[in-house]
């Protein structure tokens, strides 16, 4: 299986396991940034050089050699659960993606028939029951992950868990797991403990969220989204999440976790 998902820089400075909706587009520029001294123009995303990637076929056997042998520095980001899957409804399903057109072709409109759905109209802009369409989203979600019907999990909404463990299963080892919340604070720790050809100074790093503006904008606090029933789903689909990175369940409106992560313990349980 390899190490998918995984990126390095072409220094092999350090590794990274990207997590979908946890900040991996300034991650990447970070990686790009401190090899190459300027930022990739575009979406990191699209980069098919300056940095490896898992799915280029000419990275694959550095990055097996490197994470197999532990060479490099190794790190992963997580986000809170309850702001990951609003995030992806709203970027994912609400929003029309950088090519102009929906994501994944007919899954929206699949949404909308099977789920009912809305998502602000053709180009998102259209006002809408946000909460209500929300928590369908949610279902669907959940449909997707325990029954992989109406089709299988998306990346950016299956469990930050999953995409961690398959590169302890096959191998690898985390030096470092910081939090979203706390960004600047857990880049720096990597920054801190790898050569870098070039300094990256963090205050003055742009954030690339590629997935702002692309659709409505959310018009409610986090909480509002999920009553009794979104939290019981949401801890369903993620209560590994929740558990091995310190979110809080009980409380919505906390997006700060409420301890320190143990890496000998994601290890231990993700490596079965």
């Amino acid at each position: 299986m390899g190490f998918p998902g995984t990126w390095m820089t072409e220094s092999e400075s350090v590794v990274y396991r990207v997590v979908p909706k946890c900040a991996c587009s300034t991650i990447g520029q970070i990686m790009y940034y401190s090899d190459q001294g300027a930022y990739f123009d575009g979406d990191i995303h699209d980069a098919k050089a300056g940095i490896h990637k898992w799915a280029l076929d000419a990275s694959q056997p550095k990055i097996e050699a490197n994470v197999k042998a532990h060479k490099s520095y190794a790190f992963t980001c997580v986000r809170n659960p309850y702001t990951r899957i609003l995030s992806s409804f709203f970027d994912k399903i609400c929003g029309v993606q950088r090519n102009g057109k929906r994501y994944r072709g007919n899954m929206v409109p699949l949404l909308i028939q099977k789920y009912g759905i809305e998502v602000g109209g053709d180009d998102g802009k259209e006002e809408f029951d946000q909460i209500r369409s929300f928590r369908r989203f949610l279902l669907f979600a959940r449909d997707t992950i325990r029954w992989r019907r109406p089709m299988d999990p998306d990346i950016h909404w299956s469990a930050m868990s999953g995409h961690i463990s398959t590169f302890i299963v096959n191998g690898g080892r985390y030096d470092h797991i910081f939090w979203t919340e706390k960004f600047n604070e857990g880049m720096q720790t990597v920054l801190d403990a790898i050569p870098m050809a070039h300094e990256v100074a963090l205050d003055a790093v742009p954030r690339f969220n590629e997935s702002e503006g692309h659709g409505p904008r959310r018009a409610h606090p986090v909480e509002d989204y999920f009553d009794d029933l979104s939290m019981h789903l949401v801890y369903e689909i993620y209560k590994r999440d929740f558990q091995l990175f310190r979110y809080d369940f009980e409380d919505p409106s906390n997006k700060m976790p409420i301890g320190e992560i143990d890496l000998d313990e994601v290890h231990a349980k993700l490596g079965d």
